[in-house]
């Protein structure tokens, strides 16, 4: 007989009414209490509720979770008072009151609410401290931006809340993980979690009705959190004859105390207890490995470079979650299946007599119920090959069971793309199902607050605000690509960025992304930007900014295959610089492992035209909503832009630009004076080759692009558009181009005349993003000026982050007596700190230096911060021009990994090398994200730097052209981030008291 396709529940069948009883206690209300982007971040990236549909919606398929969010503790108890609430997550510091007292307030009101803590910051503050001590906060965890770990956080007190009846009443299982640290909470819990469930993404976001893989969720392991051994050892007694596995850390809290045994204790209590039970110990010391052996117990190394790979290991390995195994009926191994996707095309190409083996021991259904797959495990147990008249007919109906259990049917704000039935007039796109990066975050987040925001087109009728057509290929792409390829080791090694290219570049490209890119290469042929957004680019804790590379392409290729290659050796290059050697410098910085990185990829259409073999924006630029070094009438809070003619890579790169505050566009600081104009006035500018062939790619992202000069281009639009013109007679610039004349780029046809509304959008724009990031804002657009009605003018988003250099700490108070003491004074200073941690001072020798030798002395720097970096020791760097400019002659071009060491930077000022203070480069940025202060010596404003004392001192070593002094006793360093005030205080400095 054939049997026709039937659905795989039928609510009246006895064998699923036990499973529709479990997890009855649900997280369908949370109250989020933190910032506007904050709250976006965990309801839109990576769509939260598609995600962890199974986990929320109950039989009532019209409510699926909701978070609420508010912006302070006062609005969240007033919410409490009037609504039901299930979990309320809080960030470490609010508004109007610290998050210990809140958790305290809210548990008054509702002791039974879960109150989990969030924190941005690895590195525990006051704040963070006391409230993870606090009885009102269950749980703390840090926060990168990774909606995994808000996934991860909510399923575990889901599973607090339902263990003692689902264990009772459907004998599910318990894993038992023990851990105080918030830090390695957020890091492992995700990665368990991501494991049990693994085996069931494709049924969630297949087209089975939504109540049905709800039960198919309900019946996995549940993951219970100890932070202490009396915690552990009660859950452990009450679900012992559940417990599936204990993983547990070492040194935790007993009887109030950090205890570093009871870890091992635990274990060995819980082996003499039960024989059967997977251990697996973890630790940050190597040398409880032998330890953990003699429990015995699986040992994992916290710092290790593998850390979730091992973890993921242990529970493959160890508690039963594995691949499919096919075998002929002799035993002999012919293929294995890790996922849905998998089984189902192993199955087209199974041998006959294989299918009927594997059929006939039921061993597809049992395999499926490992993974809590019941849904489709039930229905496939019944089914014998007697039901159908041939293998072949059984296999077709096996494989379209599986195929429509695992049909995508959802789609969020991002849209999946496919090629199929794209709509290209759509925004955004994605390929994958991991996460969008920082970037794309961003991107995402700004768009929804323009179509929030609708006003701002109309008030700026005449100019199309919009991000240009993106399409983001995930995280998950990285991850397959890097683990195909094997090429997870280059994390932890010292190769060249050239090296690690070319390894990437030999690498496999995953099929399923490559034939994504061919469908929409068919329907794409305008030149488009390769760009990075790594999971912590632009997050608000530790930004990395301009580290990884972005690509441009002109996409103009007639052969549509040699397009796609090209635009794939791309990608590879993108992902290649994860692993580079700047990236793996800033991480060692901030403590983060660079293993635990992943990269998305955004494929955006390039805003610009085309001007015979160039293509370029009118302008790119840099917008920030705080401005550290305010000049007249501006005002800190009323931001700053840089601008210049062409692609962005003059701004970020800090070569000449043009500055000025949105508020106050004809306030130019560099450009009192005609001579001040003639001298700073940009001459070249960035443009991307046309020649309808693929440019050979890189490591080095620039080579695919023209440096023009602007004489070169005087015909061309923006130019015309742009320029002035200077009459050598009169010794005067005229704001026109009709007239001869020396060409010169002032913008004022934009500043001073508004024929583009460049800064009111700005202003508008600044706003908007500042008040949705509850913080202030970094944005990076470009500029499109149309010639008529038909052609309008385009302002694009390129990026949006938050500026993390404004933090509000402690207030710093610099006495008049330390201001006389100092050596080194400044009324322009980045930053807010007391630091005591630098004896050692880098300064490059006013006596030797020479402004054609920068990328020489940056060697020279870069030897020196090695050494000083193996000795764990930071410094302090004085040297003449813009640090990090990559025009040589404005500054010392250092890369970041040059000085990856460094604890302050000193910007002198030189005869040779006269450079205004660059805001907006990548460089600058993640300085400041850093919390490395920036002190720019001008004697203009008053600053001072003694020459003669640093120079008096005796030298520990010296190159060419810089000279290294190690002090007896560390430098005081003051920063008084409210007045951008800095002293630099020497014990052994005559001068001081």
């Amino acid at each position: 007989m054939t049997l026709t396709t039937k659905p795989f529940v039928n609510e009246s069948d006895s064998r699923f009414k036990l499973f529709h009883e479990l997890m009855a206690k649900k997280v369908r209300n949370i109250l989020l209490v933190s910032t506007p982007y904050d709250a976006w971040i965990m309801e839109e990236d990576c769509r939260l509720s598609e995600r962890i549909v199974n986990e929320y919606r109950g039989l009532n398929l019209s409510q699926p979770p909701r978070l609420n969010w508010v912006s302070s503790a006062e609005e969240a108890l007033a919410a409490l008072e009037h609504h039901p609430f299930d979990m309320v997550i809080t960030m470490p510091r609010l508004s109007d009151m610290g998050a210990a007292a809140f958790g305290y307030r809210i548990k008054e009101k509702a002791p039974h609410i879960p109150v989990i803590l969030l924190s941005h910051d690895a590195i525990p503050s006051p704040e963070m401290v006391e409230a993870n001590q606090a009885p009102g906060i269950d749980r703390t965890f840090i926060w990168s931006g990774n909606t995994e770990i808000l996934v991860a956080l909510i399923k575990s007190a889901e599973d607090r809340m339902n263990a003692d009846a689902d264990t009772q009443s459907a004998d599910v299982r318990v894993i038992l993980f023990v851990e105080d640290s918030p830090y390695y909470l957020a890091s492992l819990l995700p990665i368990l979690y991501r494991e049990l469930v693994i085996q069931t993404q494709a049924v969630m976001e297949g087209t089975l009705n939504e109540e049905h893989r709800l039960v198919t969720m309900r019946a996995r392991p549940k993951i219970l959190v100890a932070g202490n051994y009396e915690e552990a050892l009660s859950l452990y007694e009450r679900f012992e004859s559940h417990v599936l596995a204990v993983i547990s850390d070492v040194r935790f809290p007993r009887h109030g105390a950090l205890d570093e045994s009871a870890g091992v204790d635990f274990l060995k209590h819980v082996r003499a207890k039960r024989f059967d039970i997977p251990l697996l110990l973890t630790s940050s010391e190597p040398d409880y490995a032998g330890r953990a052996a003699a429990v015995p117990a699986v040992f994992v190394d916290k710092n290790s470079d593998t850390l979730h790979q091992d973890v993921r290991r242990f529970v493959k390995d160890h508690l039963g979650f594995g691949d499919f195994i096919f075998r002929l009926p002799d035993g002999t191994q012919i293929g294995r299946a890790s996922n849905l996707k998998a089984l189902e095309d192993h199955l087209r190409t199974l041998p006959e007599d294989s299918f009927k083996y594997h059929c006939n021991r039921n061993d597809f259904s049992r395999w499926l119920f490992a993974r809590t797959e019941t849904v489709l495990a039930a229905a496939l147990r019944p089914i014998q090959n007697d039901d159908f008249s041939d293998v072949e007919t059984h296999r077709r109906h096996l494989i379209d069971m599986i195929a429509e259990s695992r049909k995508k049917r959802q789609k969020g704000i991002v849209a999946d793309f496919d090629a199929a039935d794209a709509d290209f007039d759509t925004e955004f796109f994605k390929i994958g199902k991991g996460s969008l990066g920082g970037k794309a975050r961003g991107l995402a987040f700004i768009s929804s607050l323009l179509r929030q925001n609708s006003e701002l087109g109309a008030k700026h009728s005449g100019v199309d605000i919009a991000v240009p057509q993106t399409l983001v290929i995930t995280t998950d792409g990285f991850e397959s690509f890097v683990e195909d390829n094997q090429l997870r080791y280059l994390s932890k090694t010292d190769l060249p960025d050239e090296k690690i290219a070319e390894l990437f570049v030999a690498g496999r490209f995953p099929g399923w992304i490559e034939e994504n890119l061919r469908g929409y290469l068919k329907q794409v042929n305008y030149p488009l930007a390769i760009r990075s957004s790594s999971l912590l680019e632009d997050a608000q804790f530790r930004a990395y900014a301009g580290l990884y590379r972005t690509y441009m392409i002109s996409n103009d290729c007639p052969d549509l295959e040699l397009r796609l290659k090209h635009l794939i050796h791309a990608i590879k290059l993108v992902y290649a610089s994860t692993y580079y050697k700047g990236p793996k410098a800033f991480s060692k910085r901030v403590g983060h492992r660079t293993e635990e990185e992943q990269m998305a990829v955004i494929i955006q259409k390039m805003v610009g035209f085309p001007y015979g073999s160039s293509f370029y924006p009118a302008i790119s630029g840099v917008a920030q909503s705080y401005n550290y070094y305010p000049f007249a009438r501006m005002k800190p809070e009323e931001g700053i832009v840089t601008i210049a003619l062409g692609l962005g890579k003059t701004v970020v790169e800090g070569e000449k630009t043009l500055r000025f505050s949105p508020a106050h566009p004809q306030i130019l600081p560099q450009r009192s004076t005609v001579d001040d104009i003639l001298k700073n006035a940009q001459r070249h500018f960035y443009a991307l080759k046309l020649q309808r062939s693929c440019h050979y790619l890189e490591a080095n992202d620039g080579a695919h692009l023209w440096h023009r000069e602007l004489s070169e281009a005087e015909d061309e639009l923006p130019v015309r558009l742009l320029s002035s013109t200077y009459i050598a007679e009169e010794h005067r610039i005229r704001d026109t181009i009709h007239i001869p004349g020396q060409r010169v780029l002032t913008f004022a046809h934009v500043l001073k005349y508004k024929e583009f509304p460049l800064a009111d959008i700005l202003k508008d724009l600044l706003q908007l993003g500042e008040k949705g990031m509850g913080c202030p804002v970094e944005m990076e657009f470009s500029v499109n000026l149309g010639e008529s009605k038909a052609q309008p003018s385009q302002f694009a988003f390129l990026q949006l982050r938050p500026m993390t250099a404004r933090d509000e700490m402690q207030q710093v108070y610099i006495s008049n007596q330390e201001i006389e003491d100092a050596f080194c004074f400044s009324q322009k200073a980045l930053g807010n700190a007391v630091k005591r941690d630098m004896a050692d001072i880098l300064f490059v020798k006013p006596d030797t230096f020479d402004s054609a030798k920068t990328v020489a002395i940056a060697r020279e720097l870069a030897r020196l911060n090695a050494t000083l970096v193996r000795e764990n020791r930071k410094y302090l760097l004085i040297g003449p021009g813009r640090w990090g400019s990559a025009d040589r002659w404005l500054g010392i071009p250092v890369l970041w990994a040059d000085i990856s060491g460094v604890g302050a930077m000193v910007e002198t000022q030189s005869e040779k090398m006269v450079a205004e203070p660059s805001q907006g480069s990548h460089f600058f940025h993640n300085i400041t994200t850093l919390g490395i202060n920036y002190i720019t010596i001008a004697a203009v404003h008053g600053g001072r730097l003694d020459w003669e004392w640093l120079l008096s001192q005796p030298r520990l070593s010296e190159t060419p052209h810089v000279a290294h002094v190690r002090l007896d006793t560390p430098l005081l360093l003051k920063v008084d981030g409210r007045q951008s005030t800095c002293v630099i205080v020497a014990k052994n400095n005559p001068e001081a008291h």
